[in-house]
């Protein structure tokens, strides 16, 4: 048998595999990295390991290898919708485009993890002497080495961490503190993950002076605004290879030749980069660079930071108690996760091309069909943007009840870490969209699953909720179907264009009781769901009684967050509103 070239289990007992006959003759695709690895069948393939169906976690077909499944049109290795079909009694399947936030970890990274995991006996704290010990600290090696060359890094100048928030708090925080007695500036953006933004305002309450350079309406930063915010004590530049929220790629090249010009240290954070286009550090003026595996179809958990090999002594630690990872991260080393995270990085560097023009074209389709829908935006337009993201904001919608209606779709509204609150995304804000854009926006992102079926059926969903929500604003042409023309009806509107709440109720009055009431509204899920559950109980009311308790008691009622109470109250001015017309009917 000839080994994969991406094989990472060197000392693995050999079984067939997948692709493989009994006396050893391979037929798999050369980006196989387990030939070590005992086959188990899969769901949706005999013993005999003949596939029936190609699960979600299959390697793309960016090099277009032998597989065991069948693929679609365009190329995917089955979709994740497909595969949570044939689970009896699970939930109804969701299409997973939030790949920005998390990548489903590729079936052979699980499979070299589960095998590191099964070396009992074998595999011994990497710290260790012994020859266990040795052993994993020999597949951690070899993880470094492939993880380094993702990016064309020395294996020695890989740090593993947590993770890229870790990484990027080590680079922010470890090189002005390293290098305070030069200065106590850092440069940073304004469109920055929160990783970085959190640690500079840390250090602006340990003195330093942190400058927040914008962005333009492109979303990407201007060398030259960045070269005059540069001041004879600024210490560190910290800004990211790809946006997490819209996907444009900053002029990093030109970034870091200002630094270096001036011998200043440059960061980059370039988690969402990593694996998605071509990175050769060899080549980029980057001091330090941060990434995690998460992003690439590895597990969470790990991920790294590049040093080059001379801003070593220019960076200080922020943990401290055992010395590994070259004194920079104490702790004892995960060996599965850095083995699954190696192992992820192979493929990654394996697939690169040709994935990369696969999720162009994708992404470009998806685009126009949102596109032909109207009132649609796209953020990040006129600069170059990273391959699998795509950032949209819709007109005449609140965007978080767009979302809600949006059930059958796994996407979000910015970046993972802040899709909770219900504040617009401060990048959208810092590229110039005004709050309701901001809110309304959608993040689409796509990976090494996404098919077109699932695409076209995302912009099929988008369009029915966008049809649904602009009839239901009442800014909106289309009127109450029933009560249109009726003489007898009331009428109550509150707030209006350019607010968070806009309510209009319109009520027919017969013999002194409301007969039928109906709402238009623009608003979020629960000021939505407020108003069906009010405009219900408002049919056989009296003037006198027409208001069916406060906002109060509608929150405690609909468990509406404390935070939306104010919202209700432009449902209260709206009745009080009709009330104020009942005389003139």
């Amino acid at each position: 048998m000839t080994k994969s070239p991406g094989a990472i289990l060197d000392g693995a007992q050999h079984r067939p595999q997948r692709g493989e006959s009994q006396d050893g003759t391979s037929t798999k695709s050369p980006g196989a990295i387990l030939d070590g690895a005992q086959h188990r069948p899969q769901r949706g393939e005999s013993q005999d390991g003949t596939s029936t169906k190609s699960p979600p976690g299959n390697l793309s077909a960016a090099n277009a290898p032998p597989h065991s499944g069948p693929r679609s049109k365009d190329g995917a290795a089955g979709s994740a919708a497909e595969w949570a079909e044939e689970e009896p009694g699970k939930e109804p399947a969701v299409i997973y485009l939030d790949y920005a936030a998390t990548t489903p970890v590729d079936p052979a990274v699980a499979e070299a993890m589960v095998l590191s995991l099964r070396e009992e006996g074998r595999l011994g704290n990497p710290s260790s002497m012994h020859l266990p010990g040795r052993r994993a600290a020999g597949r951690i090696e070899a993880a470094r080495a492939q993880v380094a060359a993702l990016i064309g890094a020395a294996p020695e100048e890989i740090i593993f961490t947590s993770g890229a928030t870790e990484s990027n708090n080590l680079a922010v925080l470890g090189v002005p503190r390293a290098n305070a007695h030069r200065g106590r500036h850092v440069v940073s953006s304004r469109i920055e993950h929160k990783a970085v933004l959190d640690p500079c305002k840390r250090l602006e309450k340990e003195g330093f002076t942190v400058t927040l350079v914008h962005p333009d309406r492109t979303g990407r930063i201007d060398p030259l605004a960045l070269a005059a915010a540069l001041r004879a004590d600024t210490v560190l530049v910290s800004v990211m290879l790809v946006n997490n929220e819209v996907g444009v790629i900053q002029d990093v090249e030109a970034i870091g030749a200002l630094c270096r010009a001036r011998g200043i240290l440059f960061h980059t954070d370039a988690a969402q980069a990593a694996g998605k286009i071509p990175i050769d550090v060899r080549v980029l003026p980057v001091d330090l660079m941060s990434f995690t595996a998460h992003k690439l179809y590895g597990p969470m958990g790990i991920g790294a930071l590049y040093v080059r090999s001379g801003a070593r002594s220019h960076l200080q630690p922020i943990m401290f108690g055992g010395g590994q990872e070259r004194g920079l991260r104490p702790g004892t080393l995960p060996t599965h996760q850095i083995v699954g995270f190696g192992a992820a990085c192979e493929l990654a560097r394996q697939a690169l091309a040709s994935e990369s023009a696969r999720l162009i074209s994708l992404r470009e389709r998806l685009w126009t069909e949102l596109a032909a829908l109207g009132g649609a935006h796209l953020n990040g337009e006129g600069a170059p943007r990273v391959p699998g993201i795509l950032n949209v904001s819709f007109e005449d919608v609140q965007g978080e009840s767009l979302v809600a209606g949006l059930s059958e779709l796994a996407i979000s509204t910015g970046s993972a870490c802040n899709s909770a609150s219900a504040e617009p995304s401060y990048v959208l804000r810092a590229l110039g969209r005004d709050i309701e854009l901001a809110q309304s926006s959608l993040r689409f992102s796509i990976g090494r699953f996404t098919t077109s079926t699932e695409l076209a059926a995302a912009a099929a969903a988008v369009r029915r909720e966008l049809k649904r929500l602009r009839a239901l604003s009442p800014a909106s042409e289309a009127t109450h179907p029933d009560l249109e023309g009726d003489e007898s009806c009331v009428v109550g509107e509150a707030g209006g264009p350019g607010q968070e709440v806009w309510v209009q109720f319109k009520l027919r009055v017969r013999d002194g009781l409301v007969e039928k009431a109906s709402f238009k509204a623009f608003g979020c899920p629960h000021t939505l769901a407020v108003l069906g559950w009010v405009a219900d109980r408002l049919v056989g009311r009296s003037y006198a009684e027409l208001v069916p308790g406060t906002p109060a008691d509608w929150a405690q009622q609909l468990a509406v967050p404390v935070e939306k109470l104010g919202r209700l109250l432009k449902i209260e001015d709206a009745l009080h509103e009709c009330l104020r017309n009942w005389s003139e009917v």
